[in-house]
């Protein structure tokens, strides 16, 4: 594959439309009829970029021909995601009306059936990665699975996104409010974005060097697409985005624009895509899904 012959948008919607395949066949086997699992489809399936399933399929690709391989913690990753969104926008968090262009999960249902929601998803991504054989023909070994289980865990638990989480509702300026912010968004963002780069490559027997700048990579990007959030919620269209702008300054909260400024935040923002893509320099697989959704990321409006 050359560079003139690849086309982002159109990877992305045959990922997306794969990934949202075996996410409605897996929803499907927990049953529809009962509200829980109603609000969960609800959210799974209301859109979305399917930015962290594509990296861990794009990751795959990096190393190997056999990417399907890593379908499995693709669907896995963007069930946890989605969990994270519901809780996140509930009114005891950010107190969001909109997600993805249409109610949040606790307007459309109840708050309680979507942190009950949220759960389930949480808890049956793992149940996916466990026994995937009920939804996908080709999957990694079961040791991997369990390497898999871990570096996912660890990267949704109390040392990742639910950490980061924490230090955003419970801000405790020990140190620089950059660097603060900087290991906050790590956290909350980044180390989700690392586990499906991470994720994807394992999924592959990826090997160890290999997977090391995978790292470098989605590390780099998860900061860079954090500060992208940042400048959007300043300069971004709320209806194009599918969520209201604005609300960092309404609440108070520390964001990069807020202490680099706009034009600084845009320039850290595309080193740090500069130095990701430069982690990719020794593969000899297709990279070039992986460097374009690193430029994506710069650019994206939503």
């Amino acid at each position: 594959m050359n560079n003139k012959a690849f086309i982002l948008p159109n990877y992305l919607k045959q990922k997306k439309n794969l990934i949202n395949n075996y996410l409605e066949k897996i929803l499907i086997q927990c049953g529809l009829k009962q509200k829980l699992t109603r609000a969960m489809q609800y959210s799974v399936m209301a859109g979305g970029k399917r930015l962290r399933p594509t990296l861990a399929l794009a990751s795959a690709e990096a190393v190997s021909k056999n990417y399907i391989y890593a379908l499995p913690c693709a669907c896995a990753i963007e069930m946890i995601h989605t969990y994270s969104l519901i809780h996140d926008d509930l009114p005891s968090m950010d107190n969001d009306d909109l997600r993805r262009g249409i109610p949040t999960c606790h307007k459309a249902f109840s708050e309680a059936i979507a942190i009950l929601a949220g759960d389930g998803l949480l808890t049956h991504a793992f149940q996916v990665l466990a026994n995937p054989s009920p939804f996908f023909k080709k999957y990694p070994e079961k040791d991997i699975l369990l390497d898999i289980i871990r570096l996912i865990s660890d990267a949704a638990g109390v040392n990742g996104m639910i950490q980061g989480q924490i230090m955003d509702i419970d801000l405790n300026l020990k140190s620089s409010k950059l660097d603060y912010l900087k290991k906050m968004h790590k956290l909350k963002t980044g180390k989700m974005l690392v586990a499906s780069v991470h994720a994807g490559a394992l999924s592959v027997n990826a090997k160890q060097e290999m997977i090391k700048n995978l790292m470098i990579y989605g590390d780099k990007i998860g900061l860079a697409f954090q500060i992208t959030d940042d400048i959007l919620n300043v300069e971004g269209n709320s209806a194009i985005m599918g969520k209201a702008t604005g609300s960092d300054a309404l609440n108070n909260k520390i964001t990069f624009p807020g202490l680099m400024g706009l034009e600084q935040s845009k320039k850290y923002a595309k080193e740090l895509i500069n130095d990701a893509i430069c982690s990719l320099k020794n593969f000899h697989g297709n990279t070039l899904p992986l460097q374009a959704i690193a430029k994506y990321i710069l650019t994206r409006n939503s």
